[in-house]
């Protein structure tokens, strides 16, 4: 295994671990089910006398092969590791670190750590190009079969569990299942742009070849000249172009005024790059 791969993996269990302890110490205390595996896994721990790490466990295993059944050999092994993960995390847990009540006695502090936990856990996992299953396979069978797009087919599929929890828990808490489903959309969205977001700097100076060469030795990225004339002086300049991850832009930045001050820069967020340095396709 190269080093790249155990990081991709290493990062996949990491990200679990996060989701997982959002979901084991937050949610399920409060029978707060959000959608997902999870939240249906919730629901079903009221009917059956299996610990939720098994009811994950077998209710993921049913729908990989339900996938494998009816869309196809779709599935990566990291996507796999993680399902497996997080029910082990989710035994460790039962067995080994239980807890007797919620965390705290607020169950809307409950929802929204957890969710957040959650939330960041699988952004992790998402950006290692796996995820934890779950009712995505589903809305993936709903695409193929049913010419729903993606983002319906998940909003199904999750209504579906949150409508068991109000039959099986009250309106109440079906509601706030609700609620902590809609948060989770955003926080997750929330969290995988941050971990994207990359920094498009364009550099208008009149020292270019020094930035450039900072740029080059120090930051070790590439850099695009446009030639510009300026309006007003109808003189000739380069137009520096770079694309940044946050932290490189920052250590430009504080660079930049020292070696001109009269510098002019625009920055952009940006949310994917694809390419050498950066992203693959």
């Amino acid at each position: 295994m190269n080093k790249k791969t155990f990081l991709e993996y290493f990062f996949t269990a990491f990200g679990t671990l996060v989701a997982a302890f959002g979901i084991f110490y937050f949610l399920v205390p409060q029978n707060l089910a959000i959608g997902g595996v999870t939240g249906f896994s919730i629901v079903m721990t009221s009917y059956i006398s299996l610990p939720i790490s098994y009811v994950t466990l077998i209710t993921n295993i049913v729908l990989l092969l339900l996938g494998f059944i009816f869309i196809g050999r779709e599935f990566g092994g990291k996507t796999i590791f993680s399902i497996i993960m997080l029910s082990v995390y989710m035994y460790v847990m039962e067995n080994f670190f239980p807890i007797s009540q919620p965390i705290t006695s607020e169950i809307l502090l409950n929802l929204i750590v957890g969710i957040v936990l959650f939330a960041i856990g699988l952004a992790i996992v998402f950006n290692q190009n796996a995820s934890t299953g779950g009712t995505d396979i589903l809305a993936k069978i709903f695409n193929k079969y049913f010419n729903l797009n993606f983002g319906t087919g998940l909003l199904v599929a999750d209504a579906i569990v949150v409508c068991l929890a109000i039959i099986t828990f009250g309106l109440e808490l079906g509601i706030l299942g609700a609620l902590g489903w809609f948060l989770k959309g955003i926080s997750v969205n929330y969290f995988i742009d941050g971990f994207n977001i990359k920094k498009e700097t364009v550099i208008v100076s009149e020292k270019p070849e020094e930035i450039k060469e900072f740029i080059f030795s120090k930051i070790h990225r590439g850099v695009t000249i446009y030639k510009a004339q300026g309006g007003y002086t109808n003189e000739n300049k380069d137009i520096i172009v770079t694309v940044l991850a946050k932290n490189e832009y920052f250590t430009l930045k504080k660079q930049l005024k020292e070696i001109d001050p009269n510098i002019f820069v625009l920055v952009r967020n940006v949310q994917d790059v694809f390419g050498i340095g950066f992203q693959e396709f």
